[in-house]
């Protein structure tokens, strides 16, 4: 069987590329129904980083208790993960999901003798944008107890 491309059936099409067609039966004005399918675009997104990046799926529980304590988890990560990503933003800097996740499990320090921390990660984007954003030197190969428990409680006030 051989195949015949319509030359004009093509061209047509073509008119329409990089455009997006949104298709609703609802009477709202056309920027309020954008607005709510941008809308539905972040909330699938959400799913996307619970999914994919807190592990939300598969869930490996079978007590009630604990499938609420596991989703209640990759929420409150999600939350937090969203309001970095505003002050980030806020602040000039973009950061995907993926780099600040990977940034934030990767800083890991090690106890050395009880007399200091050595941090065990290396620099990055995301690390330098959350360094002035929190104002914390995170950049620092060694930690002393006393200063990081200073910076800490100053944080937090």
């Amino acid at each position: 069987m051989e195949y015949i491309l319509d030359q004009d059936k093509i061209a047509e099409e073509e008119k329409y590329d990089g455009y997006y067609a949104v298709a609703t039966n609802l009477q709202d004005h056309a920027k309020d129904i954008l607005a709510v399918s941008n809308k539905r675009y972040q909330i699938e997104e959400c799913f996307r980083i619970m999914k994919t990046n807190f592990d939300g799926r598969p869930v490996n529980h079978r007590l009630q208790e604990r499938i609420k304590a596991h989703f209640l988890i990759c929420y409150t990560a999600l939350l937090v993960y969203r309001l970095l990503e505003a002050r980030l933003d806020d602040q000039g800097t973009h950061v995907t999901a993926s780099n600040l996740i990977t940034t934030l499990k990767n800083m890991n320090v090690a106890n050395v003798h009880d007399i200091e921390y050595m941090a065990l990660y290396n620099g990055s984007k995301a690390l330098d944008a959350l360094t002035r954003l929190t104002m914390l030197p995170l950049d620092r190969l060694h930690y002393r107890p006393k200063e990081l428990n200073s910076m800490i409680k100053k944080f937090l006030q």
